[in-house]
């Protein structure tokens, strides 16, 4: 459903107008819309776990087990694949299609790194109910202050390439996007670690001094 959305929306967006930036708005704002959806229907059944990056954080922090993250890791892709074949059905088009839009360069890679730095941060080890609010309006910023619109999703990564639409990516680009997210991720969880670490001695800090 979530790569339905991208895909689906980027076919609409760009068919309605010539306009790029009200494309890209046309695409933003269904994207982040349905991330609320979806993380708060199945953040209670699976974790809504959507994002290899993000499950790869859990089981580095030991919240999932190696062939749990695998599997997650997996249906993921899966999903994403089926997602953009979905897209492609509601809009007659083929149903799996190679992007031809180049998306590469140091600039789009560090872009990516700070996507998924930041959607890591907007979904550690904070209130339950805020996740799927905070991850949606996260994701809507992002597509507009990076300049790769922010994939932060190495399966929605895969499944944007096999569609020669608005959201597209050409395969040939894969790696380095799926790397920089990875890379962004793996910050996040090493800064948070410090952070919630270095509040907690702090709060003992504080009780000391008040006794």
């Amino acid at each position: 459903m979530l790569v339905a959305t991208v895909v689906g929306s980027g076919i609409m967006a760009e068919s309605l107008t010539g306009d790029v930036a009200l494309a890209l708005l046309g695409n933003t704002l269904p994207t982040g819309a349905i991330l609320v959806v979806l993380i708060t229907i199945f953040g209670p059944i699976s974790g809504a776990h959507f994002n290899p990056a993000v499950s790869l954080i859990f089981a580095i922090k030991r919240d999932l087990t190696p062939r749990d993250a695998a599997l997650y890791m997996a249906a993921q892709v899966a999903g994403g694949i089926i997602g953009t074949i979905i897209a492609h059905a509601m809009f007659a088009l083929p149903l799996l299609d190679a992007s031809l839009k180049a998306r590469t360069g140091g600039a789009q890679w560090l872009a990516e790194c700070v996507a998924a730095f930041g959607l890591v941060l907007a979904g550690i080890r904070f209130e339950r109910a805020s996740v799927p609010w905070m991850v949606g309006l996260y994701i809507t910023a992002a597509y507009w202050f990076t300049s790769s619109t922010s994939f932060a999703n190495p399966a929605v990564a895969i499944a944007r390439s096999m569609t020669n639409t608005f959201s597209g990516i050409r395969p040939l680009d894969l790696p380095g996007f799926i790397a920089a997210e990875l890379c962004g991720a793996v910050v996040a969880l090493i800064l948070m670690g410090w952070l919630l670490r270095a509040a907690g001695e702090g709060s003992s800090m504080a009780k000391e001094a008040q006794l």
